[in-house]
């Protein structure tokens, strides 16, 4: 007879179906690094002298290994933050939560969380104005539809939920060529669903897509469905995400090897060693590419076999993070930007090209010697995390003391 409990599991689990009230603490780190990475991210956005005077990234002719893989490693943050959204919609239904009311739950926060990009996202955060004349559309309006959508497939079995998501994450590139103008006066809905671009809605009026819809629709679904195997004994989930984690690196591999499919941009060859390899890494985000999101949830799949376990105490602070990722997400964006606002007035006595989004040209533009080197972002970011500390910790805290409804909203 087999054994109820597995004697190599760590403390608290076992090989019976997780309970009911439970949360998988992997979840939680993983969900907590990326949230960390984001911040990264964010804080070169603002300050790194390559960004703040229009050098992208990953543009070979005029980055660096350094400054590429920064942004790189960060590429991992949407794929993930999305995915694992869809996994604690199922998660949430499996604690005993209805269909009906998990659906409900779903169309309301994803209607809520389009508002807050639209507003306060944009206008505190990214812009630090009350830009009325542009909208962005970007991660936390994909995941608002995306749970929108799922309100819908939740009703649907699993291996189906499973099959549309699988379908729209590989198959979404055959649609590469397909420009809006093929549809007239519909442009806009294909802008919206894949191609991305600004919409101009009304004379004077803009809603700029970065994060065409039906990609991330395909992850998130995904992500409920692999919830599931979240729910099974802690030799047997890990022992699968570990597979799969490692099944969809390889097929990365292969697929980004072959340049045939997957991605509109191929790899090439380098002048640098380093730079083929960055080639080969420079993968489509916008809208993500199949070979992008191989590469990202992969490796992701991997960590999380890794981190289910008893989290390590240096470890620890990542699960603050991870267990309140909105409320994070909505404290980062104005942090960081104030905090370079802070920097390059210091600095300058005043600096204007930083109110108004940091991924559009400034006029005037900002001194020559505006922004920092790469050591200064990576100073700024770590400062910026210790800063948000505190305010995650005592979130968490009021959460795990109190149900009210409004704070599964945040």
């Amino acid at each position: 007879m087999r054994a109820l409990v597995d004697s190599t599991a760590p403390v608290g689990l076992t090989a019976a179906k997780l309970p009911v009230r439970s949360r998988l603490e992997s979840v939680d780190l993983l969900r907590g690094v990326v949230m960390v990475l984001m911040a990264l991210d964010h804080t070169r956005d603002y300050l790194h002298w390559s960004q703040v005077h229009g050098f992208g990234p990953t543009d070979f002719s005029t980055t660096s290994p350094p400054i590429f893989f920064t942004r790189w490693i960060t590429h991992f943050c949407a794929p993930v933050f999305i995915f694992l959204a869809g996994t604690g919609a199922f998660l949430s239904g499996s604690r005993g939560k209805s269909k009906r009311a998990l659906s409900w739950f779903l169309v309301t926060r994803g209607a809520w969380l389009i508002l807050l990009e639209l507003t306060v996202i944009h206008w505190a955060g990214w812009a630090f104005t009350l830009d009325i004349h542009t909208y962005l559309g970007i991660v936390i309006w994909a995941i608002g539809w995306s749970m929108i959508v799922l309100a819908a497939l939740i009703h649907l079995p699993i291996w189906a939920i499973a099959t549309f998501g699988i379908l729209l994450i590989v198959g979404h590139n055959a649609w590469d060529g397909i420009q809006p103008r093929a549809f007239g006066g519909a442009a806009w809905i294909w802008q919206v669903l894949h191609a991305g671009g600004a919409i101009k809605f009304a004379p004077g009026f803009q809603l700029r897509i970065g994060y065409p819809l039906v990609p991330w629709i395909g992850v998130m679904a995904a992500g409920y469905a692999f919830g599931q195997i979240l729910t099974r004994g802690w030799a047997e989930r890990r022992g699968l995400v570990l597979r799969l984690g490692i099944a969809l690196t390889i097929g990365f591999i292969l697929l980004r090897f072959s340049n045939v499919y997957g991605d509109a941009r191929p790899w090439i060859v380098q002048a640098r060693p380093g730079f083929t390899v960055a080639s080969f890494l420079d993968c489509t985000k916008y809208p993500p590419s199949l070979c992008y999101l191989l590469m990202t949830l992969g490796p992701a799949l991997i960590v999380l076999a890794w981190a289910d376990r008893d989290t390590p105490r240096t470890l620890k602070p990542l699960l603050v993070f991870g267990r309140v990722p909105m409320f994070y997400y909505l404290l980062h964006l104005p942090l960081i930007h104030g905090l370079a606002l802070m920097i390059e007035t210091f600095r300058f006595g005043s600096a204007p090209w930083l109110i108004g989004l940091p991924f559009v040209p400034h006029i005037p533009p900002p001194p020559a010697d505006a922004g920092l080197p790469l050591w200064g972002v990576y100073i700024a970011w770590a400062v910026a995390i210790a800063l948000l500390y505190p305010a995650c910790a005592w979130f968490a805290a009021l959460k795990r003391r109190r149900r009210d409804a409004w704070l599964s909203y945040l």
